[in-house]
């Protein structure tokens, strides 16, 4: 990954952690990484762990955000949650997977949009 695609998906991890944020989501880390997989964010809200997803795309990107989330790098999410689970004795807590897409407009405005249970758990 170059330079600016890695600055282009910090500036989205941040913008996505400040929207769970202000939603009542406790952030509990960042960039947990296991093995080949990695979970961007793992957040709590109501009792619930949420392993989050963050795709970041400029506006008019060839492919969108949650077409980027292939069926590998879902089982490599799914491996790191199970990870974090065994290594904070949360093996039994309720959790949820979210996926996060952040577009950034050329003039600098960010959308986000949250899709909900993207993997079953």
């Amino acid at each position: 990954m170059s330079g600016r695609s890695n600055a282009i998906g910090r500036l989205g991890e941040d913008a996505a952690a400040g929207y769970l944020a202000a939603r009542g989501y406790e952030i509990l880390q960042r960039n947990f990484r296991a093995g080949r997989g990695e979970l961007d964010i793992i957040c709590r809200r109501d009792g619930k762990i949420y392993f989050v997803e963050v795709k970041t795309r400029q506006q008019g990107a060839p492919v969108a955000p949650a077409e980027a989330v292939t069926a590998d790098k879902r089982r490599r999410i799914f491996g790191a949650a199970t990870l974090w689970l065994q290594k904070n004795g949360a093996g039994d807590a309720p959790c949820s997977f979210l996926l996060l897409t952040v577009q950034n407009s050329h003039s600098g405005a960010v959308s986000i949009d949250m899709v909900e249970d993207f993997l079953l758990w």
